[in-house]
């Protein structure tokens, strides 16, 4: 009898990504769609026709784990912070449950980055690994000792609405953020913050890998705009140095694949690390943009802690 799945949901803001892995960890079947917008009924019926799909391409069930942006509370069981806005409020968790007949276990997107990263990914091997999303939005998730580390509300890693620290007097108060606060880490730091900053500075609106595109070709607003938000990341970064001192960083989401973001970034770190020197990692993901999903059907390989204990 062959071995069943482990099926793994990345549900974005833009995005929905599905993939089943089997027992050695080789995939099965993917199917990667747009995601409904504004829509929670779509977005579960959507969720569940990509389950069956999988099962019907491979002819095996499997279990299923998935990424959300945001976190489910563990008092109510519904869905908060998500900058995905339509999806806060909900039961995700139950309605998917009784969508798909079996349990299901759900953990931030972030968290599943940095949970695939650390198992067989570029932190392989880290004891303490950070795991941070710079897309839509801007999270991040924290591996230590192989295990997902949650926190007492389940919030480790919600780096992304902190404030942007030590700021210039022209990033006071900030932009506003969806979270009713101004000047969040996500308004800056994701591919929308990114794209917006550069609306601001230049007048001329473009996409986050436009203007990384044209800042390799030399453009000089954009490389100007590009070291603005390597001068931001590292100060964003330099406050978890100094909080968790990790093993390695490793960056996901879209601008993960911003190249000159490994160049800026580290030699901007030690100004604002409290250390005599540093030595961070900062790493690209080993699975690009499956390393989300791959790391959502990982929340059943958990043995310890997982998503929903």
């Amino acid at each position: 009898m062959p071995a069943p799945l482990r099926i793994g949901i990345d549900l974005g803001g833009t995005k929905i990504a599905v993939i089943a892995l089997d027992a050695d960890d080789t995939v099965a079947a993917s199917r990667r769609i747009a995601a409904p917008r504004d829509d929670y009924a779509a977005t579960l019926r959507t969720l569940s026709e990509l389950v069956g799909a999988i099962e019907t391409e491979t002819g095996r069930s499997g279990s299923v784990g998935v990424g959300i942006p945001g976190s489910l509370s563990p008092r109510t069981g519904l869905l908060r912070n998500a900058n995905s806005t339509w999806l806060n409020g909900r039961p995700l968790g139950r309605d998917l449950e009784t969508a798909l007949a079996r349990p299901v276990r759900v953990a931030n997107d972030a968290n599943c980055l940095a949970l695939s990263e650390a198992h067989d990914g570029a932190g392989r091997g880290a004891d303490t690994l950070f795991g941070v999303i710079l897309g839509t939005g801007c999270g991040g998730g924290l591996v230590i000792g192989g295990r997902l580390h949650m926190g007492h509300h389940d919030i480790a890693g919600e780096w992304g609405h902190n404030p942007l620290p030590w700021p210039h007097s022209d990033e006071i108060p900030g932009p506003a953020c969806w979270c009713g606060r101004q000047g969040c880490l996500e308004v800056w730091l994701s591919g929308p913050g990114l794209a917006a900053d550069h609306a601001r500075t230049t007048g001329e609106t473009l996409e986050a890998h436009e203007i990384a595109a044209r800042a390799m070709a030399g453009g000089a607003a954009e490389s100007a705009t590009l070291a603005r938000h390597a001068d931001r990341l590292a100060r964003g970064l330099a406050t978890i140095v100094n909080t968790l001192d990790p093993d390695a960083i490793v960056l996901g989401g879209g601008l993960s694949n911003i190249a000159a973001l490994y160049e800026l970034v580290p030699p901007l770190l030690p100004r604002h690390v409290f250390s005599d020197y540093c030595e961070a990692v900062l790493l690209p993901p080993a699975h690009g943009a499956d390393s989300g999903v791959r790391g959502a059907a990982r929340l059943w390989d958990e043995r310890g802690r997982s998503a929903l204990q």
